[in-house]
């Protein structure tokens, strides 16, 4: 399998921790960003969205995070990370669905604006920020994990931007029970950081 990645992309590291977790090998492939290699003529035509992180898996190409850790998982992670059961699927998507929402909105747009300069709403993304900081506080004040009771493809799609939101001023740390997580996530064996973490 090879993964189309930028290192400081919290949503190419979802795909490069659960493979980590998983035990998955994973050939990456740098894509320069900078000089707009994600849209040229080669990528374009394994993602028109022109975004990373792209995963080739013999003929299947696949674009999203989110999406990509749902066939990881599927295909090889087995039910430890993406469980058999309707109700429990339903738990972990809706925090994949926290994932590409509230948080992308939140503390990545943060630290899209701080640390990459983007033009974007940085007050929005400060209250958002709070709010989904404070739900997900209440949810693992009596959860040990996201969803099913155990590690699953949540953390993997929940956690990177968190870890790093200090880099856009979101600051977890009054936030215990997040806190408290994000070590267990760090203490998960095959764990590996991205740069920030």
């Amino acid at each position: 399998m090879k993964l189309y990645d930028l290192e400081p992309s919290g949503n190419c590291y979802k795909v490069r921790l659960f493979a980590a977790l998983a035990g998955l090998p994973l050939e990456i492939e740098a894509v320069d960003f900078l000089a707009g290699e994600h849209k040229g003529e080669r990528l374009a035509v394994l993602n028109p969205w022109g975004e990373l992180p792209i995963l080739e898996d013999g003929k299947l190409v696949l674009r999203d995070s989110q999406a990509i850790l749902v066939y990881l998982a599927g295909r090889y992670g087995g039910e430890a990370w993406w469980p058999g059961e309707a109700h429990l699927q339903g738990e972990v998507m809706q925090w994949l669905s926290v994932a590409a929402n509230e948080i992308q909105h939140g503390p990545n747009a943060a630290r899209l604006v701080d640390k990459f300069g983007y033009a974007l709403d940085k007050a929005l993304a400060l209250e958002r920020s709070e709010r989904i900081l404070r739900l997900l506080d209440d949810h693992l004040a009596t959860h040990q994990w996201l969803a099913a009771g155990r590690p699953t493809i949540a953390e993997c799609a929940v956690f990177p931007y968190l870890a790093v939101a200090w880099e856009g001023g979101v600051d977890p740390r009054p936030y215990q029970h997040v806190n408290a997580w994000m070590e267990r996530i760090k203490a998960l064996p095959g764990f590996q950081p991205m740069p920030g973490i």
